[in-house]
């Protein structure tokens, strides 16, 4: 998976792949038939482990709801390697069924925890109360998907991790109380020292 996110998905080879692991082209095709084959089960995996990270920091419930979105992003980013978003668009060209596939186990994770995160925001004071959970978790996934589109904002212009936080801050401004605004600025203002 570490070749994937550094040099892409397409641009991979099962030369390079064999060599990184120490084993045969010939012993990795006796376990993999094709490379998309090991692309699905890689990512998949993968995704399993992020998407079981992400959980974990989410159902252990010891940040605030909103450190706790900053605490979740960290993760994923250091997971990604910083989040490079060329490889997600090789993979979404060239793998469109296991991006798909991703995707959904994306929104399936995102979706409970950013619910729960809502729940936890409203009881404590720092989100909105007139919110609809299921609602703010489904835009919140529909806006980090929006952010890789490279399309849209192409790297050069929008470097990943400050689109990150920069999107992050935008959606919390949407949903914070003037109680949860205090501990938002106090996470930025901490963030860009």
């Amino acid at each position: 998976m570490e070749l994937f996110l550094t040099l892409g998905f397409k641009s991979v080879t099962m030369d390079e792949i064999a060599s990184k692991i120490g084993m045969s082209k010939k012993t990795l095709y006796a376990h993999f038939r094709t490379k998309a084959d090991l692309v699905q089960q890689a990512t998949l995996n993968f995704c399993n482990s992020v998407c079981d990270g992400v959980d974990a920091i989410s159902a252990a419930e010891q940040a605030n709801p909103i450190e706790e979105l900053y605490d979740v992003k960290k993760y994923v980013m250091q997971q990604l390697k910083g989040d490079n978003t060329s490889p997600i668009y090789q993979l979404k060209k060239y793998y469109p069924a296991v991006h798909k596939k991703m995707e959904l186990m994306q929104l399936e994770t995102i979706d409970t925890c950013i619910q729960r995160n809502v729940q936890r925001g409203i009881e404590q004071g720092l989100y909105r109360d007139n919110l609809d959970a299921s609602f703010v978790a489904r835009m919140y996934f529909i806006g980090m998907q929006g952010i890789k589109d490279i399309s849209i904002f192409p790297q050069e212009d929008y470097p990943v991790n400050d689109l990150s936080d920069q999107y992050l801050e935008y959606h919390l401004r949407g949903i914070v109380t003037p109680a949860g605004r205090k501990i938002l600025n106090q996470l930025i203002q901490t963030n860009h020292e």
